[in-house]
């Protein structure tokens, strides 16, 4: 599933396309046909990413769209070839088209259905004002372990398997600890470092984690290869050298999820 920094990008990167023009709406596979109809030839005139959900704005209201664990966002430059019917939504200006294919929502909403989905939501380390207080004040009262609560998209909206594992890494803490056993400075560490990374994700497109002195560059290893991209510490290391103190990368489950951790840099 995308995390936070992809849904980002991809606010930018429909406002960079289509913002600001009229553009024909159209749902080839047909499970979004009526509401396509209704936006077609409309202005897109704002967008909006909070956690892993997408809202695209038009007069009409806002498409709200999740991409879920199978959902596709492809771009193109137009003129845009014949869709195929595994396309939910297809957006199409002068200059390019975007189709969307596999999403878990894809749906018209009104200004108080989106909201109420905001609402719901935990900050977001990429949304300018969100208050990480709001946060700290579950983290801090909860048994859950921690890795557990960063994936809980109540509690902080956007960060998913990797930055949860990476960031838990960064910052030494073993992703067992409860919530309740964060001191306030670590959880505002936490916090300041989920920006700066998942800022840098949003402008490479991609997520890199490692700190200068531990590139394949610095520490004259090979480069990760992996289809996920980007340099980490213990995402999908399992068995691997930790980069730092060379003991064995871990993996258990957590959270309907498979967590990384350092036994020995993130002692309980």
């Amino acid at each position: 599933m995308p995390e936070g920094h992809t849904i980002h990008r991809l606010a930018e990167d429909h406002l960079a396309r289509f913002g600001g023009h009229p553009v024909r709406v159209t749902s080839p596979q047909g499970k979004f046909s009526d509401s396509a109809a209704l936006i077609d030839g409309q202005v897109l005139d704002g967008v909006d990413a909070h956690g892993k959900h997408l809202f695209l704005g038009f007069g009409a209201g806002w498409v709200h769209i999740h991409l879920g664990l199978f959902g596709k966002v492809g771009f193109g430059d137009a003129p845009a070839p014949p869709p195929t019917d595994t396309v939910r939504l297809r957006i199409a200006g002068a200059g390019a088209y975007m189709d969307l294919r596999g999403p878990t929502t894809c749906a018209l909403i009104t200004g108080p259905e989106k909201r109420a989905i905001h609402e719901r939501l935990g900050p977001d380390p990429l949304r300018d004002g969100d208050d990480p207080d709001k946060a700290w004040r579950r983290v801090s009262r909860s048994r859950t372990a921690v890795a557990a609560l960063l994936m809980d998209q109540k509690v902080l909206a956007g960060v998913g398997n990797v930055y949860r594992a990476e960031v838990l890494f960064r910052h030494g803490i073993d992703p067992y600890r409860a919530g309740k056993d964060l001191t306030r400075a670590e959880w505002d560490a936490i916090w300041a470092d989920l920006v700066a990374l998942m800022r840098e994700g949003v402008r490479d497109n991609r997520i890199d984690t490692v700190r200068p002195e531990h590139t394949p560059e610095a520490m004259g290893r090979p480069p990760r290869v992996d289809d996920h991209g980007g340099e980490v510490y213990v995402y999908r290391r399992a068995t691997l050298p930790c980069h730092i103190c060379g003991g064995e990368i871990r993996t258990a489950g957590l959270a309907a999820r498979n967590l990384f951790w350092c036994p020995t840099c993130q002692k309980p």
